[in-house]
């Protein structure tokens, strides 16, 4: 248990700090979902437009430390490169 104002505060925000983090990791879980599922459906468009809306959350969260920098952009590669071969 935290014994000093600074500690009880530091938890405070650490609470914080993981709910938005946790709803920001949901969000890119989604919309790489979405993405995964316009492919399966063999549909490029969909695809396509999932992608471009899943390309800005992604490295929205390795700007905010939710993911690696590395790890972002290893997803939009591979995702990237499934919809352009569907598209082909």
């Amino acid at each position: 248990m935290a014994n000093t104002a600074s500690a009880k505060k530091a938890i405070r925000k650490i609470a914080r700090k993981t709910t938005v983090n946790t709803n920001r990791r949901s969000r890119i879980r989604n919309h790489i979902r979405k993405v995964e599922e316009a492919i399966a459906s063999g549909d490029a468009e969909a695809a396509t437009a999932a992608l471009r809306a899943a390309q800005p959350e992604i490295m929205r969260g390795s700007q905010h430390g939710v993911v690696h920098a590395n790890t972002a952009s290893r997803k939009i590669s591979r995702l990237s490169r499934r919809v352009k071969a569907l598209s082909a």
